[in-house]
């Protein structure tokens, strides 16, 4: 491991809640593909499936924000057991509906239910924020090595998933998804000395959500955008690698995509490039909708391949500087919430992206799915280019999650992630 990555793991503790959260965060790349696997092994109708997994993406995109709210109102350990309880039934009762031939309607309620899914990403973040508060360079390390984290999750999720629901038994991804999950977040919140402290209201007087930052607002929104991307992609390579009579290679193509990820994620890390980040944000989000464009041109699942590798190389260096940019418009308090609407404007926009697919296909094919993946990037670009300059403003009101001077608080923290 290059050693700017190793020196973050100096700090005690460090090692152990990231194990946990790598456990806890495999699940965000299983549970939807191994639903939409599943479904689509059952009953062949993609439309469902699409419909089932955006319905998950939804609830978890409603409910999410506010376990975060509570969990920084009364630490993680309190809240992140029992709603991991709440979401594990939910997806063994919606496994169960699905082997046995329940109506349609009881997916949907389980699949709404199992959204309160804790945010295990948010979580970990927000432990390396309060260890290297004071430390910019080792905080954007840290920062680059949980987006890596978060592709290998990716790279290897979708494999597991669709690999166990196609070999062994439609239900086997989900199942294990569920799993991974229970044991994340029961290894993660055994770790008390690491866990951030709580902020209970009556500490900072506010019960207004972190979401009225205009600055977040501009981050979320423009990750709704995002997540359609990523949610269309998913449905899209499936159907495709299906009509090219290898469904299974599905898995192996999505890994690609999100190696190319992992590999640039973990370059970013090691840069310390000059200049405003919020410019740098801006341009990572529009090379992201101009790498949709050769998607619609693949013909072969190599050139797609190849395609979607190329587009990778761009998620990872602007998530890092997302969560970045979180810290210079989140007051403290409110950071796992900040956070987590990152997560929720994804889920939002992989919900939107993955049903509106999914009807696209079931219309015209499955190449055809990618247009809606190069509609929502240019969307991302529209949004991000519309709000740019609500993020050079610096931050109002309560003290952000990392020290500032006042106007130069945002261009502080542009340093602090160059």
């Amino acid at each position: 491991m290059p050693s700017p990555y190793r020196a973050i793991f100096a700090a005690p503790g460090t090692l152990g809640f990231s194990a946990a959260g790598l456990i806890g965060r495999l699940p965000i790349s299983m549970v939807g593909v191994g639903i939409l696997t599943m479904i689509s092994e059952i009953t062949g109708r993609y439309a469902m499936a699409s419909a089932l997994t955006g319905t998950l993406a939804l609830a978890a995109a409603f409910i999410g924000p506010q376990v975060s709210r509570l969990v920084d109102q009364y630490g993680q350990r309190r809240v992140l057991r029992p709603a991991t309880l709440v979401c594990v039934a939910s997806v063994a009762v919606l496994l169960a509906a699905a082997a046995n031939g329940w109506p349609d309607w009881t997916l949907f309620v389980c699949a709404a239910v199992a959204g309160c899914v804790p945010s295990v990403g948010s979580m970990v973040r927000a432990r390396w924020t309060v260890i290297y508060r004071d430390s910019p360079r080792e905080l954007h390390t840290a920062y680059s090595f949980e987006s890596v984290v978060d592709e290998v999750c990716f790279i290897f999720g979708p494999i597991i998933a669709i690999g166990l629901s196609t070999t062994w038994f439609p239900e086997a991804g989900p199942l294990i998804a569920a799993l991974c999950l229970l044991v994340g977040v029961w290894l993660l919140t055994a770790q008390r000395s690491t866990e951030p402290a709580p902020h209970p209201r009556e500490e900072h007087g506010d019960r207004t959500s972190a979401l009225r930052s205009p600055g977040l607002q501009v981050l979320t929104a423009t990750f709704v955008a995002t997540g359609a991307i990523f949610g269309s992609i998913d449905v899209s390579t499936l159907a495709f690698a299906e009509e090219q009579g290898h469904k299974s290679a599905a898995s192996f193509i999505l890994a690609i995509w999100a190696f190319g990820s992992c590999l640039a994620g973990i370059v970013f890390g090691l840069l310390h490039l000059k200049g405003k980040s919020e410019r740098r944000w801006v341009l990572g989000v529009c090379a992201m909708a101009v790498s949709m464009i050769p998607l619609l041109l693949a013909g072969n699942l190599p050139f797609l391949a190849v395609a979607l590798f190329v587009s990778g190389l761009a998620i990872a260096p602007t998530m890092i500087t997302t969560m970045a940019l979180i810290e210079a418009h989140v007051p403290r308090a409110k950071l796992t919430e900040g956070m987590t609407w990152i997560s929720t404007g994804l889920a939002v926009g992989v919900a939107v992206g993955s049903s509106v697919t999914g009807l696209v296909i079931d219309a015209s094919g499955a190449r055809s799915g990618y247009v809606v993946s190069i509609s929502s990037g240019v969307a991302a670009a529209a949004v991000a280019f519309a709000g740019y300059r609500r993020l050079t403003k610096p931050a109002q009101g309560e003290e952000p999650a990392t020290d500032g001077d006042g106007d130069n608080r945002t261009q502080q923290q542009g340093d602090r992630v160059a």
